[in-house]
């Protein structure tokens, strides 16, 4: 059994970005990433200290935005437009969920989609579905992508089964796969006989986020299990969607949490802003 690990992937990337980085830096251009924060989710301020990092280690400069969580929407929609204007900004992470006095819809939409490098405007999701290049796929589907790409595994004629339909990771996830000649199937909630579905897989991908609902019996020998899952339990342990112990017994590869797809998603973040700066 072959674990997939995401720090493979993470060097890989990390090389690459230094060099697209020093090579930008000698033509006057730093690659700067916008962070904007609404409030102080505990989510959102681990996800944004593992960004931080992960963009300096390759060179890229961090501007953070940070707002009240009773910050008016007109004051942050006005923020992202003036983003958007600052040609010394190249990408834009907003996070989210925003508080429910602000509507989703409006600050997502007032984002320009060329600095949408985490793929969360209909524009940006337009590019997924048409791959047209226009905007950036979302940053977790894209880390899945990486992940089977780095380790060689060819995904034409597969038959691929996602688990979860989610606009973040299933249905972009799923368009991905069929532009690189899958076959593709989208499981769900309302899905019937899962477990004879997921089983025929050859590559098996759970964004569920559902701790441990992928066992031995949903899976068979031969597979490659990309688990997406970022669950945390009541002890404050990490676990995936997947039952890691009982479905690597099993399976061909399987990607481990943590360390596995969630390394990866930093790593797509810092490459999506470099490849907007690369395109000034």
């Amino acid at each position: 059994m072959t674990v997939l690990s995401g720090k493979e992937v993470v060097a890989a990337i990390k090389s690459k970005l230094s060099e697209d980085v020093a090579a930008l830096k000698e033509k006057g251009i730093n690659p700067t990433l916008a962070i904007v924060r609404v409030g102080e989710r505990e989510d959102d301020l681990s996800y944004e200290k593992g960004a931080t990092t992960r963009c300096k280690g390759v060179g890229i400069e961090i501007k953070k935005f940070v707002f009240p969580v009773d910050v008016p929407q007109e004051e942050l929609i006005k923020t992202i437009k003036q983003i958007n204007e600052d040609s010394s900004i190249h990408g834009v992470l907003i996070f989210r969920p925003l508080p429910k006095t602000i509507d989703d819809n409006a600050v997502r939409e007032a984002l320009a989609p060329e600095k949408d490098v985490d793929g969360i405007t209909d524009k940006s999701m337009t590019g997924v579905y048409s791959g047209n290049g226009m905007g950036y796929a979302p940053c977790t589907p894209s880390a899945c992508m990486a992940i089977l790409d780095h380790y060689g595994i060819d995904l034409t004629g597969k038959n691929v089964v996602v688990v979860g339909r989610s606009l973040v990771v299933g249905k972009p996830l799923a368009m991905m796969l069929i532009q690189k000649n899958a076959t593709v199937t989208v499981c769900h909630t309302r899905t019937r006989d899962m477990e004879k579905i997921t089983s025929a897989a050859d590559i098996l991908v759970v964004a569920a986020g559902k701790a441990g609902m992928i066992g031995a019996k949903h899976v068979s020998s031969g597979q490659i299990v990309i688990d997406v899952g970022i669950n945390v339990t009541e002890e404050g342990k990490l676990t995936g969607d997947v039952k890691y112990d009982e479905v690597s017994a099993i399976v061909d590869a399987i990607t481990p949490v943590p360390g596995g797809v969630g390394t990866v998603t930093n790593s797509i973040l810092a490459k999506h802003v470099v490849e907007a700066a690369q395109k000034l």
